[in-house]
């Protein structure tokens, strides 16, 4: 079965440059998200952390 699929996919033209495109999609995500993750202030971390908590926002639905 690999070799089938192996076969197939090398008898497309351009088929190298997909796996470097989802690799640079991947690298570029994780990028941006660890410097959300550093650049976030700890009061809106604290907020969204304390989010499933609170028990306010329910009473106002």
């Amino acid at each position: 079965m690999l070799k089938f699929v192996k076969n197939h996919m090398e008898s497309i033209e351009g088929i190298a440059s997909y796996p470097m495109i989802s690799l640079m999609i991947f690298f570029v995500f994780f990028v941006l998200l660890f410097w959300w993750v550093f650049t976030a202030t700890k009061e809106h971390i604290k907020e969204m952390g304390e989010l499933p908590l609170d028990n306010d926002q329910h009473n106002k639905l």
